[in-house]
């Protein structure tokens, strides 16, 4: 196994410098610990996902048929995508929508509609869809997933706009659209699309918000504006977008900040009693919170905070009966509790998860008979009454099975998201990156080309 360092170096690399080895084509191997830090990604979800996540519509649910508190369900095969990881994500009020992501060899353009009612899958259709790639952002507009940015060799700044009625691709302006890049987050607003952060080459804090209706593109502004990072995390309040956490110059973060696309202004986080600084973590809105756990700041971490924009105070969330330490997992919001599930820790990928209720600051496991395999890389999205999970990497395998998990006590509102999670994504060739605390052992990461 490498140590963090080392999986540091390979993901700042190939993460991270994905764009320094342009031409390495390091596929098939997956390494033990190959994909250090942003790095062990090399690769979202940015996801988030899960993202990852980020906020976006929250349009209204379909019915669904009654489940058990507590209890997994596998989504069927049948007609499913292939097998990826670093994919994206996003609920309709209908269907599950996942596209692109990496298969061991090819970045995707194929995805496919999973409706957890007949618990069936329809492909999306691959004419004009956009070029294949991974570790790019999704967000549901009410009617269209926008695609936007990500890698498939080098960083990309274009995308487009898919309608799951029409099953077609329409293209979306390029005209001042921000530079390219890869392992950013977007949000969306209600009427526009905010990108922000990622890399490209070097670590951004640029961005642009992208107005459908106009398909056109307004920079956001460079004032005040938090420092550049990738690998941080996104959400939207109703008003405000807020990013928190990530990379820096290789090295994990504590700060953040709140962008009003009202104002086209920018203000600081506090980072008075704020968590630790760290990357590839969760972050949800709860309707008056935001809430961050996990991720990776030397340690796999099982620690978080409640970040309230009002008061600008942190509140640590609780450490009694709180799921193991974990980066590269995923979290949806259900209305009354934040659920957390997958990921990886120094022992391996994981099958467990948490869920946890900020109105009583309480942690309670999930059920892990029946639960989806261990993974990584997966995405997340939240139905109304379930948490379905899919796709992602077990260390060996690109899966395209997944589950959905039952958390009808949880006072549902169905939250379309954009890639669940954090984005994080595998990663590829090593780098040199700064000095900085020892890292623990990793489990085996995809190794896609860069």
């Amino acid at each position: 196994m490498h140590s963090r360092d080392e999986r540091k170096r390979s993901a700042e690399s190939g993460l991270f410098s994905l764009r320094l080895w342009l031409g390495l084509i390091v596929f098939g191997a997956v390494m033990l610990v190959a994909l250090v830090h942003p790095h062990l990604l090399g690769g979202e979800t940015r996801g988030v996902p899960n993202h990852i996540p980020f906020a976006s519509l929250t349009p209204a649910a379909t019915p669904t048929p009654p489940c058990t508190d507590d209890t997994w369900t596998a989504t069927g095969i049948a007609n499913a995508p292939t097998g990826r990881s670093v994919h994206t994500a996003v609920w309709t009020g209908s269907e599950m929508i996942v596209w692109g992501g990496f298969d061991g060899t090819n970045y995707l353009n194929t995805g496919g509609r999973y409706n957890p009612i007949t618990n069936t899958w329809v492909p999306t259709s691959t004419t004009d869809a956009p070029t294949g790639r991974f570790q790019h952002t999704a967000v549901w507009t009410g009617s269209e997933m926008i695609i936007w940015g990500g890698f498939d060799g080098n960083p990309l700044h274009n995308g487009r706009k898919y309608n799951p009625t029409t099953d077609s691709w329409t293209s979306i302006s390029v005209t001042n659209a921000p530079d390219a890049r890869d392992s950013h987050t977007a949000v969306w607003t209600g009427s526009e699309m905010i990108v922000w952060g990622g890399k490209g080459g070097t670590s951004l804090n640029t961005g642009g918000r992208y107005n459908p209706s106009t398909d056109s593109w307004t920079a956001t502004t460079s004032t005040n504006v938090p420092e550049a990072r990738d690998f941080h995390t996104a959400v939207w309040t109703g008003s405000e977008m807020i990013i928190w956490g990530g990379l820096s110059s290789l090295l994990p973060l504590n700060t953040g900040g709140r962008y009003n696309p009202s104002t086209d202004s920018w203000t600081f986080t506090s980072t008075h009693t704020a968590p630790s600084a760290r990357d590839l973590h969760t972050a949800v809105w709860t309707g008056s919170e935001m809430i961050v756990w996990g991720g990776y700041d030397g340690t796999f971490l099982n620690t978080g905070g409640r970040y309230n924009p009002d008061t600008d105070n942190w509140t640590a969330t609780t450490s009694t009966n709180v799921p193991q330490s974990r980066e590269v997992h995923t979290a949806v919001w259900t209305g009354s509790e934040m659920i957390v599930w997958g990921g990886v820790d120094v022992g391996g990928n994981l099958n467990t998860g948490g869920r946890y209720n900020p109105g009583t600051d309480t942690w309670r496991f999930t059920s892990t008979p029946t639960a989806p395999s261990a993974r990584l890389f997966h995405t997340a999205v939240w139905t109304g009454s379930e948490m379905i999970v899919w796709g992602g990497f077990d260390g060996t395998n690109y899966l395209n099975t997944g589950g959905r998990y039952c958390a009808q006590s949880g006072a549902p509102t169905a939250t379309p998201t954009s890639t669940p999670t954090p984005t994080v994504w595998p990663s590829v060739t090593p780098r040199p990156r700064p000095t900085s605390p020892p890292r623990s052992t990793r489990p085996p990461r995809p190794t896609p080309p860069r």
